[in-house]
Protein backbone atom coordinates (compact mmCIF):
# COMPACT_ATOMS: atom_id res chain seq x y z
CA UNK A 1 0.00 0.00 0.00
CA UNK A 2 1.38 3.18 -1.00
CA UNK A 3 1.87 6.28 1.49
CA UNK A 4 0.99 9.61 0.43
CA UNK A 5 3.45 12.11 1.60
CA UNK A 6 2.21 15.62 1.76
CA UNK A 7 4.53 18.25 2.48
CA UNK A 8 3.68 21.37 3.57
CA UNK A 9 6.03 25.13 3.03
CA UNK A 10 7.64 24.05 6.28
CA UNK A 11 8.82 20.72 4.84
CA UNK A 12 10.13 22.68 1.65
CA UNK A 13 12.16 25.26 3.90
CA UNK A 14 13.68 22.12 5.91
CA UNK A 15 14.36 20.82 2.69
CA UNK A 16 15.86 22.87 -0.04
CA UNK A 17 18.88 25.20 0.59
CA UNK A 18 19.42 27.70 -1.55
CA UNK A 19 23.62 27.93 -2.40
CA UNK A 20 24.98 31.13 -3.79
CA UNK A 21 25.86 30.87 -7.83
CA UNK A 22 29.93 30.67 -8.43
CA UNK A 23 31.00 32.92 -10.54
CA UNK A 24 34.58 32.37 -11.14
CA UNK A 25 35.07 33.57 -14.58
CA UNK A 26 33.79 37.68 -13.13
CA UNK A 27 36.90 37.21 -10.71
CA UNK A 28 39.23 36.05 -13.70
CA UNK A 29 38.29 38.95 -16.02
CA UNK A 30 38.38 41.14 -12.83
CA UNK A 31 42.25 39.77 -12.23
CA UNK A 32 43.54 40.71 -15.92
CA UNK A 33 41.22 44.35 -15.41
CA UNK A 34 43.60 45.00 -12.60
CA UNK A 35 46.48 43.74 -13.54
CA UNK A 36 46.04 46.02 -16.96
CA UNK A 37 45.26 48.87 -15.15
CA UNK A 38 48.03 48.20 -12.88
CA UNK A 39 50.69 47.85 -15.56
CA UNK A 40 49.77 51.14 -17.47
CA UNK A 41 50.27 52.96 -14.25
CA UNK A 42 53.08 51.38 -13.71
CA UNK A 43 54.57 52.50 -17.27
CA UNK A 44 53.60 56.02 -16.51
CA UNK A 45 55.16 56.37 -13.33
CA UNK A 46 58.51 54.54 -14.39
CA UNK A 47 58.82 56.47 -18.32
CA UNK A 48 61.91 58.35 -18.04
CA UNK A 49 59.77 60.99 -20.12
CA UNK A 50 57.67 62.08 -17.35
CA UNK A 51 58.75 63.66 -14.65
CA UNK A 52 56.71 63.08 -11.35
CA UNK A 53 58.42 65.94 -9.40
CA UNK A 54 56.88 68.26 -12.11
CA UNK A 55 53.46 67.11 -11.40
CA UNK A 56 53.69 67.24 -6.98
CA UNK A 57 55.34 70.69 -7.35
CA UNK A 58 52.50 72.16 -9.64
CA UNK A 59 49.25 69.88 -8.30
CA UNK A 60 48.45 73.04 -5.18
CA UNK A 61 49.77 75.66 -7.01
CA UNK A 62 48.02 78.46 -6.59
CA UNK A 63 47.54 79.25 -10.30
CA UNK A 64 46.50 76.28 -10.95
CA UNK A 65 43.62 76.30 -7.46
CA UNK A 66 42.26 79.57 -8.71
CA UNK A 67 42.11 78.30 -12.41
CA UNK A 68 40.33 75.32 -11.10
CA UNK A 69 37.71 77.50 -8.95
CA UNK A 70 37.24 80.04 -11.79
CA UNK A 71 36.23 76.58 -14.06
CA UNK A 72 33.67 75.27 -11.40
CA UNK A 73 32.23 79.03 -10.79
CA UNK A 74 31.88 79.29 -14.76
CA UNK A 75 29.99 75.85 -15.06
CA UNK A 76 27.65 76.98 -12.48
CA UNK A 77 26.40 80.12 -13.34
CA UNK A 78 26.16 79.19 -17.12
CA UNK A 79 24.50 76.15 -15.84
CA UNK A 80 21.93 77.76 -13.77
CA UNK A 81 21.13 80.39 -16.71
CA UNK A 82 21.06 77.31 -19.33
CA UNK A 83 18.49 75.72 -16.99
CA UNK A 84 16.23 77.91 -16.78
CA UNK A 85 16.50 78.65 -20.42
CA UNK A 86 15.85 75.26 -21.27
CA UNK A 87 12.77 75.30 -18.90
CA UNK A 88 11.46 77.77 -21.11
CA UNK A 89 12.05 76.54 -24.49
CA UNK A 90 10.78 73.32 -23.30
CA UNK A 91 7.30 75.11 -22.47
CA UNK A 92 7.62 76.58 -25.55
CA UNK A 93 8.01 74.18 -27.34
CA UNK A 94 5.01 72.00 -25.84
CA UNK A 95 2.60 75.28 -26.14
CA UNK A 96 0.06 75.48 -28.76
CA UNK A 97 0.85 78.31 -29.75
CA UNK A 98 2.86 78.36 -33.12
CA UNK A 99 5.01 81.17 -32.65
CA UNK A 100 6.41 80.12 -29.42
CA UNK A 101 6.65 76.71 -30.92
CA UNK A 102 8.44 77.89 -33.97
CA UNK A 103 10.97 79.80 -32.32
CA UNK A 104 12.23 76.95 -29.73
CA UNK A 105 12.48 74.56 -32.26
CA UNK A 106 14.67 77.42 -34.80
CA UNK A 107 16.63 78.00 -31.17
CA UNK A 108 17.04 74.22 -30.81
CA UNK A 109 18.13 73.37 -34.67
CA UNK A 110 20.73 76.43 -34.77
CA UNK A 111 22.76 75.73 -31.34
CA UNK A 112 22.60 71.98 -31.79
CA UNK A 113 23.78 72.15 -35.42
CA UNK A 114 26.47 74.79 -34.92
CA UNK A 115 29.94 73.73 -33.21
CA UNK A 116 30.08 74.77 -29.54
CA UNK A 117 33.61 76.09 -30.62
CA UNK A 118 32.11 78.14 -33.17
CA UNK A 119 30.11 79.98 -30.88
CA UNK A 120 32.58 80.40 -28.64
CA UNK A 121 34.49 82.56 -31.03
CA UNK A 122 31.57 84.35 -32.30
CA UNK A 123 30.61 85.73 -29.33
CA UNK A 124 34.13 86.28 -28.25
CA UNK A 125 35.08 88.64 -30.86
CA UNK A 126 31.63 90.22 -30.96
CA UNK A 127 33.12 93.47 -31.37
CA UNK A 128 34.34 92.97 -34.87
CA UNK A 129 30.85 92.98 -36.38
CA UNK A 130 29.50 95.23 -33.50
CA UNK A 131 32.41 98.01 -32.49
CA UNK A 132 29.75 99.75 -30.15
CA UNK A 133 26.96 98.53 -28.18
CA UNK A 134 23.99 100.81 -28.28
CA UNK A 135 20.63 100.27 -26.15
CA UNK A 136 17.97 102.83 -26.95
CA UNK A 137 14.56 103.07 -29.03
CA UNK A 138 15.17 101.62 -32.18
CA UNK A 139 15.02 104.34 -35.59
CA UNK A 140 15.39 107.23 -33.56
CA UNK A 141 17.86 109.00 -31.81
CA UNK A 142 17.15 108.40 -28.39
CA UNK A 143 20.11 106.19 -26.85
CA UNK A 144 20.31 105.26 -23.34
CA UNK A 145 23.45 103.58 -23.01
CA UNK A 146 26.46 103.20 -25.63
CA UNK A 147 29.78 101.46 -24.80
CA UNK A 148 32.50 99.87 -27.05
CA UNK A 149 31.53 96.20 -27.21
CA UNK A 150 34.85 95.36 -26.17
CA UNK A 151 34.58 96.84 -22.81
CA UNK A 152 30.86 95.18 -22.26
CA UNK A 153 31.49 91.88 -23.91
CA UNK A 154 34.47 90.63 -21.55
CA UNK A 155 36.22 87.34 -22.24
CA UNK A 156 34.20 85.30 -19.37
CA UNK A 157 31.05 86.80 -20.02
CA UNK A 158 31.02 85.88 -23.52
CA UNK A 159 32.22 82.39 -22.72
CA UNK A 160 29.17 82.42 -20.01
CA UNK A 161 27.09 83.12 -22.74
CA UNK A 162 28.19 81.16 -25.42
CA UNK A 163 28.07 77.89 -22.70
CA UNK A 164 24.56 79.00 -21.61
CA UNK A 165 22.71 78.65 -24.80
CA UNK A 166 24.07 76.13 -26.31
CA UNK A 167 23.43 74.28 -23.45
CA UNK A 168 20.24 75.39 -23.27
CA UNK A 169 19.24 73.72 -26.62
CA UNK A 170 20.07 70.48 -25.36
CA UNK A 171 18.78 70.72 -21.92
CA UNK A 172 15.54 71.50 -23.49
CA UNK A 173 15.34 68.40 -24.78
CA UNK A 174 15.95 66.52 -21.27
CA UNK A 175 13.15 69.00 -19.83
CA UNK A 176 10.66 68.40 -22.40
CA UNK A 177 11.09 64.92 -21.75
CA UNK A 178 10.63 64.63 -18.47
CA UNK A 179 7.78 66.85 -18.92
CA UNK A 180 6.07 64.22 -21.16
CA UNK A 181 6.97 61.55 -18.92
CA UNK A 182 3.94 62.75 -16.28
CA UNK A 183 0.92 61.19 -17.39
CA UNK A 184 -1.59 63.68 -18.61
CA UNK A 185 -4.08 62.43 -16.08
CA UNK A 186 -1.80 64.62 -13.02
CA UNK A 187 -2.68 67.60 -15.15
CA UNK A 188 -6.65 66.75 -15.63
CA UNK A 189 -6.81 66.38 -12.37
CA UNK A 190 -5.01 69.26 -11.06
CA UNK A 191 -7.40 71.56 -13.54
CA UNK A 192 -10.38 69.41 -12.12
CA UNK A 193 -9.09 71.24 -8.74
CA UNK A 194 -9.10 74.58 -10.04
CA UNK A 195 -5.68 75.07 -10.88
CA UNK A 196 -3.87 77.36 -12.81
CA UNK A 197 -1.32 76.21 -15.43
CA UNK A 198 1.66 77.69 -13.94
CA UNK A 199 0.72 76.23 -10.11
CA UNK A 200 0.15 72.67 -11.86
CA UNK A 201 3.15 72.98 -13.87
CA UNK A 202 5.69 73.82 -10.58
CA UNK A 203 3.80 71.99 -7.57
CA UNK A 204 2.68 69.06 -10.08
CA UNK A 205 4.36 67.92 -12.83
CA UNK A 206 7.23 69.31 -13.02
CA UNK A 207 8.57 67.94 -8.81
CA UNK A 208 7.32 64.53 -10.96
CA UNK A 209 9.14 65.08 -14.24
CA UNK A 210 12.75 65.73 -12.22
CA UNK A 211 13.23 61.83 -11.58
CA UNK A 212 13.82 62.07 -15.19
CA UNK A 213 15.49 64.82 -15.46
CA UNK A 214 17.98 64.80 -12.84
CA UNK A 215 20.24 62.09 -14.13
CA UNK A 216 20.72 63.58 -18.07
CA UNK A 217 21.16 66.85 -16.41
CA UNK A 218 24.06 65.92 -14.11
CA UNK A 219 25.70 64.13 -17.72
CA UNK A 220 24.80 67.38 -19.03
CA UNK A 221 26.86 69.31 -15.97
CA UNK A 222 30.10 67.20 -15.85
CA UNK A 223 30.01 67.57 -19.63
CA UNK A 224 30.12 71.48 -19.16
CA UNK A 225 32.87 71.51 -16.58
CA UNK A 226 35.05 70.06 -19.58
CA UNK A 227 33.80 72.29 -22.38
CA UNK A 228 34.86 75.06 -20.39
CA UNK A 229 38.76 74.14 -21.70
CA UNK A 230 37.43 75.26 -24.67
CA UNK A 231 37.16 78.97 -23.36
CA UNK A 232 41.22 79.22 -24.03
CA UNK A 233 40.28 80.30 -27.45
CA UNK A 234 38.78 83.84 -26.05
CA UNK A 235 41.56 84.14 -23.18
CA UNK A 236 39.69 82.97 -19.97
CA UNK A 237 42.21 81.96 -17.73
CA UNK A 238 40.16 79.05 -16.65
CA UNK A 239 42.23 75.79 -15.27
CA UNK A 240 43.08 74.36 -18.68
CA UNK A 241 44.60 77.46 -19.66
CA UNK A 242 46.56 78.08 -16.44
CA UNK A 243 47.62 74.71 -17.27
CA UNK A 244 48.97 75.89 -20.82
CA UNK A 245 50.56 79.07 -19.46
CA UNK A 246 53.01 77.20 -17.21
CA UNK A 247 53.54 74.68 -19.61
CA UNK A 248 54.64 77.30 -22.31
CA UNK A 249 57.25 78.64 -19.14
CA UNK A 250 58.53 75.24 -17.94
CA UNK A 251 58.22 72.80 -21.14
CA UNK A 252 56.68 70.16 -19.44
CA UNK A 253 53.31 69.62 -21.48
CA UNK A 254 52.41 66.28 -20.21
CA UNK A 255 53.06 66.62 -16.50
CA UNK A 256 50.98 70.22 -16.40
CA UNK A 257 47.99 68.12 -18.74
CA UNK A 258 48.35 65.68 -16.03
CA UNK A 259 47.66 67.98 -13.24
CA UNK A 260 44.56 70.07 -14.76
CA UNK A 261 43.17 66.00 -16.08
CA UNK A 262 43.77 65.14 -11.85
CA UNK A 263 41.53 68.40 -10.79
CA UNK A 264 39.10 67.88 -13.96
CA UNK A 265 38.42 64.21 -12.00
CA UNK A 266 38.32 65.63 -8.84
CA UNK A 267 35.52 68.44 -9.38
CA UNK A 268 33.79 65.80 -11.55
CA UNK A 269 33.63 63.51 -8.50
CA UNK A 270 32.67 66.18 -6.16
CA UNK A 271 29.79 66.92 -8.31
CA UNK A 272 28.46 63.47 -8.67
CA UNK A 273 27.49 63.68 -5.14
CA UNK A 274 24.74 66.25 -5.08
CA UNK A 275 23.61 64.15 -8.59
CA UNK A 276 23.08 61.22 -6.47
CA UNK A 277 21.42 62.85 -3.76
CA UNK A 278 18.86 64.20 -6.05
CA UNK A 279 18.32 61.44 -8.08
CA UNK A 280 17.49 59.41 -4.84
CA UNK A 281 15.33 62.20 -3.70
CA UNK A 282 13.35 62.60 -6.29
CA UNK A 283 13.26 58.49 -7.25
CA UNK A 284 12.30 57.41 -3.83
CA UNK A 285 8.71 55.52 -5.08
CA UNK A 286 10.57 54.32 -8.10
CA UNK A 287 13.88 53.31 -6.11
CA UNK A 288 11.57 51.72 -3.41
CA UNK A 289 9.78 49.39 -5.95
CA UNK A 290 13.13 48.40 -7.66
CA UNK A 291 14.88 47.18 -4.35
CA UNK A 292 11.89 45.63 -3.06
CA UNK A 293 11.46 43.47 -6.21
CA UNK A 294 15.20 42.92 -6.54
CA UNK A 295 15.03 41.72 -2.71
CA UNK A 296 12.70 39.16 -3.14
CA UNK A 297 13.80 36.17 -1.55
CA UNK A 298 13.36 32.72 -2.52
CA UNK A 299 10.47 30.73 -1.25
CA UNK A 300 11.39 28.23 1.39
CA UNK A 301 15.30 29.04 1.41
CA UNK A 302 17.10 29.21 4.81
CA UNK A 303 17.47 32.92 5.49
Amino acid sequence: MLERCVLTDQNFADEIVAKPLRHVWRWVVGAFLLLGVYALCWSIATSPNIDGAVFGKYVFNGLIIDGAIKTVWITAVSMIVATVLATLLAIMRLSTNPLLKGFSIAFVAFFRGTPLLLQIVFWGFLGLIWPLTTIGIPFTDIVFFQAKTSDVMSPIFAGIIALSLNEAAYASEIVRAGILSVDVGQTEAAKSLGMGAGYTLRRIVLPQAMRVIIPPMGNETISMLKSTAMLSLVAVTELYTRAQIISATNYKQVELMAVAGFWYLIMNAILSVPQSYLEHRYGKGVANQNERWFRLPFRGAKQ
